[in-house]
């Protein structure tokens, strides 16, 4: 099956160049991030919003792939139908996607709901995306393939344990950012330090927003003890959807555990259960709670670090809709 090609040097000069052609288009005087960590409730309250006026850009960076629906919770066709998405399906399981992608993929989305007059929402759980979004991307060097094949090379002997434990070592701030099973990062990571001496959390970001954006931020955030229960119910409504049949569907396209797409959660856990000769419902739904419960953790830690967000009781929709309402007034 087709892969991919690596990223090539031009990543950044193609992120530039769209945003040299949006700069003065007005399609980012209005626009609204909506986040929170897995289970809050994003969906639901994007149903409350007028689909006449406000169109969604996913931010999910599981949702992104094609044929992984239960396991990434992507908003049903319904939802879909209802209000108009964004950025989902748009790349297939076994191809890299990165947050140069979704920069240029949501510019262009901005400029094309701007010009049918509505408001774009980005909407999802993917912090770095939002960062990203915002900011554009550091100057960290491009992706070297020679480096890259070196660095994959180690992992491949020593293990993806290795890899996170030498991340640790070499770039102790990137490993706090990233969760341990996503090799895509931590490959990246350890490429940055390898072919340049310096750890990948040591480039910055611009100091300013691009096209001096403004956004409305929402943080969505229950109490830890509702978010645990929230995730529960959410695993279980998963595998009460068919998730493994939607696996075993992905093993019959050929699916192998490298997959960038089958890097995350829902999904992982069941090929590292077949790898050590297991499969079992409840281990494997245990094992995708916990590491969601984490997940959620981490989401919650890299929002906190977000300025000026309006941190909201999903519950209170009235409350948040009149925020927006506000906003798209001002």
């Amino acid at each position: 099956m087709a892969r991919l090609s690596a990223k090539s040097s031009q990543e950044r000069s193609k992120v530039k160049y769209i945003s040299k052609s949006l700069t003065s288009s007005g399609a980012f005087s209005h626009i609204i991030f909506l986040f929170g960590p897995t289970g809050v409730g994003k969906t639901e309250l994007l149903l409350d919003l007028d689909p006449q006026r406000f169109s969604v850009i996913n931010a999910d960076s599981i949702q992104v792939y094609r044929h992984l629906d239960i396991g990434s919770a992507k908003a049903s066709k319904e939802v879909q139908n209802t209000i108009t998405h964004y950025l989902i399906d748009v790349q297939d399981p076994w191809e890299q996607f990165s947050v140069g992608d979704f920069i240029s993929y949501a510019d262009k989305a901005c400029e094309k709901i701007h010009q049918e007059g509505k408001i774009p929402i980005i909407s999802g759980g993917t912090a770095y995306y939002f960062k990203h979004f915002l900011y554009g991307l550091s100057e960290a060097p491009p992706s070297d393939e020679a480096v890259r094949a070196q660095v994959s090379a180690l992992i491949e002997l020593h293990g993806n344990e290795w890899a996170f434990r030498r991340l640790s070592e070499v770039d102790p701030v990137s490993a706090e950012r990233i969760h341990p099973s996503d090799m895509y990062r931590v490959s990246r990571a350890l490429e940055v330090y390898e072919a340049s001496g310096k750890p990948l959390s040591s480039f910055s970001l611009p100091a300013e927003p691009r096209y001096g954006m403004h956004p409305l931020v929402i943080g969505l955030a229950h109490d830890s003890a509702l978010l645990r229960s929230r995730i529960g119910l959410r695993i279980k409504k998963m595998f009460d959807e068919g998730l493994e049949n939607e696996i075993q569907g992905l093993l019959r396209m050929g699916a192998e555990s490298s997959w960038p797409g089958l890097q995350g959660i829902g999904y992982k856990e069941f090929f590292q259960a077949m790898e050590h000769g297991e499969w079992s419902r409840s281990i494997i739904a245990d094992q995708i709670e916990r590491n969601s419960r984490f997940y959620a953790k981490r989401q919650m830690t890299f929002f906190k670090s977000f300025s000026e967000v309006k941190w909201m009781d999903p519950a209170d929709k009235q409350a948040i809709l009149t925020e927006i309402a506000q906003y798209c007034c001002s």
